[in-house]
């Protein structure tokens, strides 16, 4: 799952989803007091993918597969049960 062409990216997504499932499944509360929870996880993600598409350009960024990923992303970040390797569904999308 290249990201930019750099498939560290990919480790990079694993720990980063992990430790958002983490945080929201047992309620951390974050720098400043502020409750990690699913819906503070949404409006994060809105607003982060706001600055990707602002990177890579709007008509890029709709033209893309970024919307498939946020949502596999948001999913499993927020599943009742930990999906084990991010990858592996991520790989069914592309087959």
């Amino acid at each position: 799952m290249p990201i930019y062409n750099l498939m560290e990216d990919a480790a990079t997504a694993e720990i980063s989803r992990a430790q958002i499932w983490q945080w929201t499944t047992y309620g951390v509360a974050l720098e400043g007091g502020v409750a990690c929870t699913p819906a503070f996880f949404d409006k994060a993600l809105k607003e982060e993918m706001e600055v990707v598409k602002a990177e890579v350009g709007a008509e890029a960024f709709e033209k893309g597969r970024f919307a498939e990923a946020i949502a596999l992303f948001a999913r499993l970040s927020l599943a009742a049960e930990f999906e084990e390797f991010l990858t592996l569904p991520a790989y069914r999308m592309l087959a």
